[in-house]
């Protein structure tokens, strides 16, 4: 199915959300599984809210999850001459007419209607009237079938019927002569030669709209298929209340746009029991048999579960660390990490990585190994720096002075002779020089620590924490 062509098609009306970026993921592996191509095609025609920061906000957040196209960015509004002349040959094929109704009339009718418990639809008062130039404030509408049914072989719904009798002669012109969405979205699918439409559920009534216009224009009518919605942990439409929905928020809250990836996909489709896969696995494994129907719950802690299970499991570290610098930056270490030694940030990463589960997480805890002159928690400093504890750590502080060799494997090793001869356990030495290392009770482990800060940081920490120790400060 190499000839297989999907096309994702956002609205810049505002910030690309996880639907769409969902919607464009599924369009993206059913063409990457099939060797066929992605399109992309920027919907713009909506010049009142249209804006380019919110186009380049879609590109920005599709190439942050790795959503690469094939084609585009195409936009409409470089288009307008092709939905023109396509809405010229439905005229002179006598499969639209000009439409004078004015929006008050038609709001006036439509008050009508619903006071009657009519369908709410043009009456097609214009059908008949042969008005032959457009003038003054005129639309075109196309001419809807208005008997028999439109039956849509959804890829993932299965079958569904539509009515004829209920479609509107839907305007495909507007009085300012720009295209309306179901009739630019038909010619830029004939056009492109979209083989396989795959949107959200909510678009599925404009579906049995659009099939009559293809075959009106005499183009193949593309297959369709209709993702379910994503909701909120109280089963409404996702919003904001639900928390961050813009893709890019979560980049900027330190999430991995693989587990980003892998998390959406999850969104309703499935493989078995497997929670993790690689794009690969996905590209090979996707299928639209394997979607399910019903909506799926955004769940905001299964998504931080998955970014850490990323983050402790599948994160190359020196990409994990350039990632990290941004982050860093924010908090105001980030030239203190750029003037470390090779290779720094790097054993950073590897020592914070298995307690962080978001990149931002990873930032707030990397203080004490940064920035000198940390602060010390009261609490940990009244428990663990005690007058009692401080001969012990003045004898770690000499022994670990006298080293030539300042290694984890050295580090271990200073840590057991003393522990033997002072008889006491490693818990009771390790928690107060943490403490005095970081100023906090939770770290990586203490070698780890200590590696880190290296032997000049180490020794003035472990001295400063030994004099708040003997003075017995709380």
């Amino acid at each position: 199915m190499s000839d297989v062509r999907v096309r994702f098609a956002p609205s810049p009306t505002g910030y690309l959300h996880i639907g769409g970026v969902r919607t464009a993921l599924f369009n993206w592996l059913y063409a990457r599984h099939h060797r066929g191509k992605f399109i992309l095609r920027i919907e713009d025609t909506d010049q009142s809210r249209s804006t380019e920061d919110a186009i380049q906000a879609i590109l920005n957040g599709l190439r942050w999850v790795g959503l690469d196209w094939d084609e585009g960015p195409y936009r409409q509004t470089e288009r307008m001459d092709l939905y023109r002349q396509h809405a010229t040959k439905l005229f002179d094929q006598q499969q639209a007419y000009w439409c004078v109704c004015s929006a008050e009339d038609l709001e006036v009718r439509r008050k009508e209607a619903q006071a009657k418990g009519l369908p709410v639809k043009y009456d097609g008062r214009c059908r008949a009237r042969g008005i032959t130039n457009s003038s003054g404030e005129t639309a075109l509408r196309f001419k809807a079938p208005q008997e028999g049914q439109t039956v849509i072989d959804d890829l993932i719904k299965g079958k569904v019927v539509f009515d004829n009798s209920v479609q509107d002669d839907l305007i495909i012109l507007r009085t300012n002569g720009y295209p309306t969405y179901n009739f630019s979205v038909v010619v830029d699918d004939a056009l492109m030669g979209i083989t396989h439409v795959i949107r959200g559920d909510d678009h599925l009534n404009n579906t049995p709209r659009q099939i009559p216009i293809f075959q009106a224009l005499g183009y193949e009518v593309p297959r369709f298929g209709h993702l379910p919605m994503i909701l909120g942990a109280d089963k409404t439409r996702l919003s904001k209340r639900h928390g961050a929905t813009s893709i890019l928020a979560y980049q900027e809250l330190g999430y991995l746009p693989e587990a980003m990836v892998n998390y959406l996909v999850r969104l309703g489709w499935s493989y078995g029991d497997q929670e993790i896969f690689s794009v690969a696995e996905l590209i090979e494994k996707f299928s639209f048999d394997s979607v399910q129907k019903a909506s799926a719950l955004f769940d905001p802690d299964k998504l931080l579960w998955v970014n850490a299970q990323y983050i402790h499991h599948h994160g190359e570290v020196k990409r994990l660390a350039a990632l990290l610098q941004p982050f860093l930056d924010q908090a105001g270490l980030g030239d203190a990490a750029r003037s470390a030694p090779e290779g720094w940030l790097e054993r950073l990463v590897m020592a914070l990585q298995e307690r962080a589960r978001t990149l931002q997480e990873m930032a707030a805890v990397a203080t004490p190994y940064v920035r000198d002159n940390i602060p010390i928690e009261e609490a940990a400093a009244k428990k663990f720096l005690t007058p009692a504890i401080a001969p012990t750590l003045a004898k770690l502080a000499d022994r670990l002075s006298a080293l030539s060799e300042f290694s984890k494997d050295t580090l271990e090793k200073t840590f057991k002779e003393l522990l033997d001869k002072e008889g006491i356990k490693m818990g009771q030495l390790a928690q107060p020089v943490r403490v005095a290392l970081t100023g906090r009770t939770a770290s990586p482990g203490i070698f780890d620590v200590m590696d880190l800060l290296g032997k000049d940081r180490t020794l003035a920490r472990l001295r400063k924490g030994i004099e708040r120790a003997k003075a017995g400060q709380s």
